[in-house]
């Protein structure tokens, strides 16, 4: 991976995005039906917020396997919006922005997502997994463990 490449070689850009007013219990079943750990939150195609996995299990943190609690649980989810709980101010690239500009932000270990808009509109996203997945193929990794 060329680190002087434009981000757009290497972003994800086939998103699944959420609305503001969208439920929690939405979210968390997109969470474990597509094994993501980001969602941007978008409205009118203009990115809003973006709720990460750590901010679900925040809000759903002290619930246990009691029936009882996780009735209450269901309850919470399909009573708070999305919007109360994402992550308002980004750390956004466009797409012509270079790999290394992105690295500096992942370093500085504040995100381990950034979104990509160019004109306003959301078109992409970036996180610290395409960064390994990018490496991973290209260096040819070995999927095994060796002691």
């Amino acid at each position: 991976m060329n680190l002087a490449d434009p981000i757009s070689s290497i972003m994800s850009k086939d998103l699944i995005t959420l609305k503001p007013d969208d439920s929690i219990a939405k979210a968390d079943n997109l969470f474990k039906s597509h094994r993501l750990h980001h969602i941007p939150i978008v409205e009118d195609e203009v990115l809003v917020g973006m709720l990460s996995k750590s901010d679900l299990l925040f809000f759903k943190r002290g619930f246990g396997d009691d029936k009882d609690l996780d009735q209450l649980e269901e309850i919470r989810l399909n009573n708070y919006e999305v919007c109360q709980i994402m992550t308002r101010k980004l750390a956004k690239l466009e797409s012509n922005d270079r790999i290394n500009v992105a690295l500096e932000i992942f370093k500085e270990n504040i995100f381990h997502a950034i979104p990509i808009i160019d004109d306003g509109k959301l078109v992409g996203i970036l996180t610290t997994y395409d960064i390994l997945k990018n490496l991973a193929i290209e260096g040819n990794a070995i999927s095994e463990y060796k002691y």
